[in-house]
C-alpha cells in the first residue's frame, strides 16, 4: 500500500509537512501520564514522532485504508491500533481507568465534539493538545470579552490552562483545507474540581451562550428564577463578559436560589 486517498466525509486532510508533525508531537509534556492516544493518526506522520517519545502510543483510527497501512508500516503499533470511533467508544476497554493524553490533527468537522468528549474524560486525561482548525483552536483559548468567547472557552477552561501555540498554513496537507489550522494545548489544572454543581454549570454556560446578545436575565429565563435572584447585578451582564470565576460564581447563586 502506497499511500491512503483522503476522504471528505471523514474530513481528512493529512499533513505533509514533517518539521510541523515533529513540533506537534514536542507539545507533549510526558508528565502525569504514561499513555498516550492519537486521534485519527491517518499514515502516521505526527505517529512517527510520537512513538520517538518514551511513553506507550497508542491509534484509534476509524478508517479501515489508514488502519491497514498503519498495521503496513507501523509494526512498533502493532497490537496498539484501536479501529473505532472515538466519540462512540469505551476507551476504557484500553485503559482502563488510566491516566493517558491525547493528541491529534484533529478532523475538522468533528473537533468541537472531541474536545467535549475529552471534558467527559477528564478526570483520566492530565493533558489533550494538537490541531484543529484555527478558529476553533482559538475559541478554546479565547478570553472573556471577544465575540469568538464561547461555550468552548468557559467549560475547557474550567477544568485545563489551554495555550494557543501556533498557526499552520493550509498549503501544507494534501488536499489543501479551505482554512488555516492552529495548534493548541490543554493542561489539566491541579485542582479541578468545581466547587459547584457539575451539572448545573454546563447548562448554566450552554443556556446563556444560545443568545449570547442577551443579558443573562432574559437568555437564563428557561432556568426559572425567583425574581430576587434575577435582580442580582450578575444578570445586567451578557455571558461574554463573564469569566469562568463568575460563571461558576453564578451557578452557585443559582444552586442556593434553590435550582
Amino acid at each position: 500500500m502506497d499511500k491512503v486517498k483522503a476522504k471528505k466525509h471523514l474530513g481528512q486532510h493529512f499533513l505533509k509537512d514533517e518539521s510541523i508533525a515533529k513540533d506537534i508531537a514536542d507539545t507533549l509534556s510526558l508528565q502525569g501520564y504514561d499513555d498516550v492516544l492519537e486521534i485519527g493518526p491517518g499514515m502516521g506522520v505526527l505517529t512517527k514522532y510520537v512513538l520517538d517519545k518514551p511513553i506507550n502510543t497508542y491509534v484509534i483510527e476509524i478508517d479501515t485504508e489508514s488502519v491497514d497501512y498503519l498495521n503496513a508500516h507501523y509494526p512498533k503499533l502493532h497490537g496498539k491500533i484501536i479501529s473505532k470511533d472515538f466519540l462512540k467508544y469505551n476507551i476504557n476497554e484500553v485503559f482502563e481507568n488510566k491516566q493517558f493524553a491525547i493528541i491529534g490533527n484533529f478532523p475538522y468537522n468533528i473537533s468541537s465534539q472531541i474536545v467535549f468528549r475529552v471534558l467527559d474524560l477528564k478526570e483520566q486525561i492530565p493533558e489533550f493538545s494538537g490541531m484543529f482548525q484555527k478558529e476553533v483552536a482559538e475559541r478554546i483559548c479565547e478570553k472573556k470579552g471577544s465575540k469568538t468567547y464561547g461555550i468552548l472557552s468557559v467549560l475547557a477552561q474550567a477544568f485545563y490552562d489551554t495555550e494557543y501555540l501556533f498557526t499552520v498554513s493550509e498549503h501544507v496537507f494534501n488536499p489543501p483545507p479551505k482554512v488555516k489550522s492552529g495548534v493548541m494545548r490543554m493542561r489539566r489544572k491541579e485542582n479541578f474540581s468545581l466547587p459547584c454543581g457539575e451539572k448545573l454549570f454546563f447548562t448554566v454556560v450552554k443556556t446563556a451562550f444560545q443568545q449570547r446578545r442577551k443579558t443573562l436575565r432574559n437568555s437564563l429565563k428557561t432556568l426559572n428564577l425567583s425574581d430576587n435572584l434575577r435582580e442580582d447585578s450578575i444578570f445586567d451582564l451578557r455571558p461574554e463578559q463573564l469569566d469562568v470565576a463568575q460563571f461558576i460564581e453564578l451557578t452557585q447563586k443559582i444552586e442556593a436560589d434553590g435550582i
